[in-house]
């Protein structure tokens, strides 16, 4: 970390957990199973998942901006930690799906490289504390309320400039 430090240059760095938004990532790969009832757990499901919306980690990126009293390392995950089985559930529940169909370790490893799914399948419970003293507050603070924003069939980025 100390390699990037230039004397005169405020430094911010954030470490996302695993970034949740339906235009890519975890959400993307999944949405189809899990709306057609076909989704459940990510390997062991009690293993915690630290999580971020997208457009919370892009609020954090402005707020580092915007904010001179904002330095040095940030956990870009929200105050909501959570496992696995709870996000498979808040999801399943916003798509009003069941989600029966646990996949394995060794399926997310195919799918996403062990390097990615390891956030997925072994996560490790992550806290936004100077996040949170900061100042920054989190648009998506609860994973039902992250879920019910990407769980439609028909999705309009509200966001978008396209």
């Amino acid at each position: 970390e100390q390699a990037g430090v230039v004397e005169g240059v405020r430094r911010v760095v954030l470490r996302p957990g695993v970034v949740l938004g339906r235009e890519g990532g975890m959400i993307k790969q999944i949405f189809l199973p899990f709306y057609l009832g076909l989704g459940g757990r990510m390997g062991e499901g009690s293993q915690p998942m630290p999580w971020v919306h997208v457009k919370d980690l892009a609020g954090l990126v402005v707020h580092s901006v915007k904010n001179p009293q904002v330095e040095g390392v940030l956990n870009a995950v929200s105050p909501h930690i959570i496992s696995n089985q709870e996000f498979v559930n808040a999801f399943a529940g916003a798509l009003g799906r069941p989600a029966f169909f646990p996949l394995p370790e060794f399926v997310w490893n195919l799918v996403f490289g062990e390097e990615r799914a390891v956030m997925i399948t072994r996560g490790q419970k992550v806290e936004p504390r100077r996040t949170l003293e900061s100042g920054y507050k989190f648009l998506f603070p609860t994973i039902e309320s992250a879920c019910k924003e990407f769980s439609h069939l028909v999705y309009v980025n509200t966001d978008s400039t396209n």
